[in-house]
C-alpha cells in the first residue's frame, strides 16, 4: 500500500525517481509493439457519426433521462480548480488574470468592472477538456485523420472542442483512496482494471455504457498536506493495461484528478499512452485536472458514487480542448 491509514498523519514523502525505469507498482513495462497491438484492439473507427464527438456520440436522450433521475437530494457540486495565476512545480504556465475597467473608463452610473482572462490550459493546473483533435498517435487523429492535414496554425478542422457540444450523462467517481482506505495514492502509483473492479464493488458503482469515469486518486488532498510537486513527472493513474475494461463498459468520457495517465509511462517511446489509448483510438474525450475533493465528500456522506454530470465546454471553433467547470448533481 503506498500510504497510510485513512486516520494516520501525511507527512512530506519521497517522490518516484522520473529517471527510473521501474518506481514501485508502476509495472509493467510495455514495449511499443505490445502498445501498438493494444492501441488497435480498443480503436473505434468509423463507428460514429459525426466522428469528431466521437464517443459522446453514445450518448442518447435514453442516457439523459437516466442521468436526471439520478438527481435526488439536488446537490450541485462543482469539479473545477481554482483559476490559478501563481507559478509552481505543477504550473509552469500560470494563467492570467488582470482588470481592464476599474469602472473609471465609461461614462458613470452604472459603473462597470471588467477583466481579461487567458490559460495555456493543456498543463496541469487547469482544469480542462481535451477534444479529440488534442492527440494524435502515430500522425493520425482519431478515426485516421493525418494529424499534419487536420491541425494547424488556425486550429483544428476535425475533431475540435466546437464539434462537442454539451455532454449530460451519469457519472461515476471511483474514489481510489476511498475504497482502500487510504488519504491518497501515491504518485507512481499504477492502477490496473483489477483495481477499478475492486473499486467498483467497494463503492457500489458500476461503469456502463455512455457514462463518464472520473478517477479521484486524491492528488490535491496530497498537493494541500504534502506540498507541491511535478506532476508531470510523477502521478498517479491508469496502467494502459486498464483501457480494454473501458473499452468493454462503453464509456463516453474520462476524467481525473491528474490527467488520468500513470507517470512516468509504463511505455517507452510514448509519454502519454492513456491519452492516446482515448483520445486517438476510442474517441473518448478526457477532463484533466478535475477537483474531486467536495465531489468524495458529497458521494460518502449519500453512500452512492453515481450522479448527474453535466460538462459544458467554451464554444472555440478550431480548438483542441478548453478550460471547463464541470458539475456533478445527486
Amino acid at each position: 500500500m503506498s500510504t497510510g491509514p485513512a486516520d494516520a498523519p501525511h507527512p512530506p514523502r519521497a517522490l518516484p525517481d522520473p529517471a527510473g525505469d521501474d518506481p514501485p507498482g508502476h509495472g509493467p513495462l510495455l514495449s511499443r509493439a505490445a502498445f501498438d497491438e493494444l492501441f488497435d484492439s480498443v480503436r473505434t473507427w468509423g463507428r460514429w457519426t459525426p466522428a469528431g464527438r466521437g464517443a459522446w456520440n453514445r450518448v442518447t436522450p435514453d442516457h439523459v433521462r437516466r442521468a436526471a433521475a439520478l438527481v435526488r437530494s439536488g446537490r450541485a457540486v462543482p469539479l473545477g480548480l481554482p483559476w490559478d495565476t501563481r507559478p509552481g512545480p505543477d504550473n509552469g504556465h500560470p494563467a492570467l488574470h488582470h482588470m481592464t475597467d476599474l469602472g473609471d473608463v465609461e461614462p458613470a452610473e452604472p459603473a462597470t468592472h471588467k477583466d481579461f482572462l487567458a490559460a495555456d490550459y493543456h498543463g496541469k493546473a487547469v482544469t480542462h477538456l481535451d477534444a479529440l483533435s488534442h492527440v494524435a498517435y502515430r500522425g493520425e487523429l482519431y478515426g485516421g485523420t493525418p494529424a499534419r492535414d487536420a491541425v494547424g496554425a488556425a486550429g483544428a478542422r476535425f475533431g475540435s472542442v466546437a464539434d462537442l457540444g454539451a455532454l449530460f450523462t451519469r457519472g461515476v467517481l471511483l474514489d481510489l483512496p476511498a475504497a482502500l482506505g487510504v488519504h491518497w495514492l501515491e504518485p507512481g502509483h499504477t492502477l490496473h482494471a483489477r483495481d477499478l473492479l475492486d473499486a467498483e464493488r467497494a463503492l457500489g458503482a458500476a461503469l456502463d455504457d455512455g457514462c463518464a469515469l472520473l478517477l479521484r486518486t486524491g492528488r490535491f488532498r496530497r498537493r494541500r498536506e504534502a506540498g507541491p510537486w511535478d506532476s508531470g513527472a510523477a502521478s498517479a493513474g491508469l496502467h494502459p493495461d486498464a483501457v480494454p475494461l473501458l473499452a468493454e463498459r462503453g464509456i463516453s468520457l474520462l476524467g481525473a484528478d491528474g490527467d488520468s495517465d500513470v507517470r512516468p509511462s509504463p511505455v517507452a517511446g510514448v509519454h502519454s499512452p492513456v491519452h492516446a489509448l482515448a483520445v486517438a483510438a476510442m474517441g473518448v474525450p478526457l477532463l484533466d485536472n478535475l477537483d474531486l475533493e467536495q465531489l468524495s465528500t458529497a458521494c460518502a456522506e449519500a453512500q452512492r458514487y453515481e450522479f448527474a454530470l453535466v460538462v459544458a465546454p467554451l464554444v472555440v471553433p478550431g480548438g483542441t480542448g478548453s478550460p471547463v467547470c464541470p458539475v456533478a448533481v445527486l
